[in-house]
């Protein structure tokens, strides 16, 4: 049998990042996979300082996800890091707070509606033909246990897939849609409206990182079907398309369930965490009623998935 933990990357405990700073910035690694803890760093100093903010840049293509305690800036200091990354975005349903365009407040208590997008693993946005590129999440209050969120590095999930699944699935493209997942609890009309405005995009079920060059797995809860399965070389009959091409999507999809390529960060107020959405998914665990759950997060456009 192959020593399979002798093919994970192997991190130091903690690693010094020299800087343009005095103090240089600690990152300790959270997991064998993805995740380090930030130390030593404010965000809103590296909203002004290129050197910082290229550091942490790096740090985050290396890792992945980055988490940072004690961050007590303000709304304006967190649009402004999250701005370095490139334009910010709104959302069409959850909107953006009024005053801090991009900065989308997402709260939970007991006068929330009953709805369960977030505790899905999903990489943001893949709706979108550009979907998101990261984003910066800071918690705002948190409950006193419970409201963890996970991320999974699916560069990992990809490396790890059986060869003939890679081979399977290298050139299909999956259909992304925000009507059959945000729109699915709205009226008839408001749903095709939202599907007017955001037709379903198509995406590559591997993409390529655009800075890293590294292989993505590209699928995840708002992938709906392939829409290039449908070949002489899949499909028989009938019933290879119909259950074959649903049963293959639903076990890339289920890729991201895996802990060994997941990173759990339990919160606390002035905490903050940056994911590259370009190669991770998350999952926000909603186990915390009836406590209040506050979050704002700024996320970045993205390009387009190759």
């Amino acid at each position: 049998m192959p020593d399979t933990l002798s093919s994970l990357p192997r991190q130091t405990p903690a690693l010094v990042r020299p800087s343009a700073r005095r103090t240089s910035i600690v990152a300790e690694p959270l997991t064998c996979t993805v995740g380090a803890e930030l130390r030593g760093v404010s965000l809103a100093e590296a909203a002004r300082d290129d050197d910082l903010f290229a550091e942490i840049k790096s740090l985050l293509l290396e890792y992945k996800v980055l988490f940072l305690r004690d961050q007590d800036i303000s709304r304006a200091d967190h649009v402004a890091f999250a701005s370095r990354f490139g334009p910010l975005e709104d959302h069409p349903v959850a909107g953006s707070d009024p005053d801090h365009p991009g900065l989308v407040r997402i709260y939970k208590d007991l006068d929330s509606p009953p709805e369960h997008y977030e505790n899905a693993l999903h990489t943001d946005g893949t709706w979108r033909v550009n979907p998101s590129m990261g984003a910066v999440l800071r918690c705002v209050e948190s409950p006193p246990v419970g409201g963890d969120t996970i991320w999974v590095n699916m560069v990992e999930a990809y490396g790890r897939l059986p060869d003939h699944i890679k081979t399977r699935i290298e050139g299909l493209r999956a259909r992304h849609s925000i009507e059959a997942t945000f729109g699915a609890v709205m009226p008839e009309e408001r749903r095709h409206a939202l599907k007017e405005r955001f037709p379903d995009a198509e995406h590559p079920v591997v993409r390529t990182h655009p800075e890293t060059g590294e292989k993505i797995l590209f699928v995840n809860a708002f992938a709906t079907h392939f829409v290039n399965y449908h070949t002489p070389e899949n499909v028989r009959f009938g019933q290879d398309y119909a259950p074959g091409a649903s049963h293959l999507l639903t076990y890339l999809i289920s890729q991201a369930a895996i802990p060994e390529y997941q990173v759990r960060w339990r919160w606390s107020p002035h905490s903050v965490a940056i994911w590259d959405n370009r190669s991770t998914q998350h999952y926000a665990v909603q186990d915390y009623w009836p406590a209040v759950r506050k979050m704002e997060r700024a996320g970045i456009v993205g390009d387009r998935p190759f």
